[in-house]
Formats: C-alpha cells, structure tokens, sequence
C-alpha cells in the first residue's frame, strides 16, 4: 500500500508523538471529570430523591427479615461530618451514572485512532451501546441488593439488632453496582478486540469453558455479598453476554476472511 492511500486520520495518528498522546489522554481525562461534575451537581440537587432510592434496596430487606426473624436493621450516622460525606458520595456516583455516556465515549475517541477507518465505524456503534449495557448492569445489582442485604444481615444473632452506617451501606451500594457495571462491558471489550484481530473467534471458541469457569469465579470475588443468589446474577448474563460477543466474533471473522478471499 502506497503513502498516498493511507487513511489521513491512520497517517496522523502514526505520527503522534508520546508528548501528544499524554496530552490528548489528559485532555480526554478533564472531559470526563467535568462531566462526572455536572452529573454529581444535578445529584445534589435531587439528593433527597436519590437517597430514597439508595434506601430502597435496604428498606426492602428489612421488611423481609422484620417478618421472618424479629430483625430491626437502622441505618444511622456515627460521625458529625459523615451526613455531609454521605451527601457528596451519592452525588458522586450519580454524577457517575449521568456522565457515563460521555466517558464511555471519550474512552472511545481516545482508542479509535489507532483503528482502521472501518474498525473505528465499528467501535463507534459499540461505544453506543457500551452506555445501556454499564446502566443495565448497575439495574441488575440494584435488583438483587434486597436479598444480598437480607442474606448478610440475615446472620445477625438472636436478640442483637443491626446498626449500619450509611456510610459503610452506601460503600456496599456503590461497589455492588460498578462490579456489575463494569463487568457487563467485559464482552463489549472482547468485541472491540476481535475487532482489531487481537482476540480470533476460534480462541473464544476454544477456551470457552475456561472462560465460563473464570466468569464465575470473578463473579463469586467480585460481588460484595458473596452469596450463591448474586453469584449467579451476575455470572450468568456475563455468560450470556460472552456467547453474544463470540457469535460477532465468528460473524466478524468470517466477513474478514471473504474479503481476503475477494483481494
């Protein structure tokens, strides 16, 4: 292939310098924060919304074991600053959840060129989706935090009731739902690299069961609880979401091989 065919954008990004690169990284990184910023104001200002919706996995807990073992968990504060590190926390994380179309996508710009044209027309499709898939897996571990709650309190002792923080609940809370977040993006990423030909869909294929054993058992480390329930919750769409990527994987491979075929 001659110099003159080269893609612009592919010539210009072979000839960025490392100096470049950083600044584009730190460029892309204050994007990102101011974005998290904004989603974390309009968290602020709809804090007593948000708070209920934290309570709501906890309050549903506590009905269950209120009714089967006489438990009355309070979530209580310990410290004088810890409602006002309460307050910012939550912010936080929806500033994080409002933001993440905008860092999910500036993850992707920061990628792409070092693509081909036709791999970053493809990358761009599964930036699209990478946002509904790190929501729905945020959706999925808020849907299954009453029974991991109710699971872990469950073992408080006869007569001894269970005073937790909101601090320390809303750490729970928060590592429940990235986990699964960010573990929902993990086939998107296998994808992106089959895409690029690092990952071939015959290694996927190959190392399948491996790769499903591997799934739980980052599955059982991962979550917070550790009970079987969201073990499994979280293992098996991951599982679901890995055979959908190698099926692409293999579509993809087979689109690469009749256009070599065709040259």
């Amino acid at each position: 292939m001659s110099i003159e065919q080269l893609d612009p954008v592919e010539e210009d990004a072979g000839r960025m310098s490392l100096r470049e690169h950083i600044a584009e990284l730190r460029n892309r990184l204050l994007k990102c924060v101011l974005a998290i910023v904004l989603g974390a104001v309009v968290g602020w200002i709809f804090y007593n919304w948000a708070l209920d919706l934290l309570q709501q996995p906890f309050d549903t807990s506590v009905k269950e074991l209120a009714a089967e073992q006489n438990l009355k968990p309070i979530l209580t504060f310990t410290g004088v600053g810890d409602a006002l590190t309460f307050k910012i926390k939550i912010s936080a994380l929806f500033g994080l959840i409002l933001a993440s179309p905008v860092w999910l996508y500036q993850l992707w710009a920061f990628i792409a060129p070092g693509l081909h044209r036709n791999e970053r027309r493809w990358a761009m499709l599964f930036s699209a989706i990478a946002t509904p898939l790190f929501v729905g897996g945020m959706a999925v571990a808020y849907w299954t935090l009453p029974k991991g709650l109710e699971i872990l309190i469950g073992f408080t002792p006869l007569d001894i009731q269970n005073l937790i923080t909101l601090p320390q609940y809303l750490d729970f809370v928060i590592r429940t739902m990235l986990v699964f977040g960010i573990a929902f993006l993990i086939p998107l990423v296998v994808v992106l690299l089959n895409m690029v030909g690092v990952v071939p869909a015959s290694a996927l294929g190959k190392f399948r069961p491996y790769i499903v054993l591997v799934i739980f058992v980052f599955a059982a480390v991962a979550t917070p609880s550790g009970d079987p329930f969201t073990m499994c919750l979280l293992a098996i769409p991951m599982c679901l979401l890995f055979f959908a990527a190698e099926v692409i994987a293999k579509i993809n491979d087979k689109r690469k091989a009749r256009k070599a075929e065709e040259v």
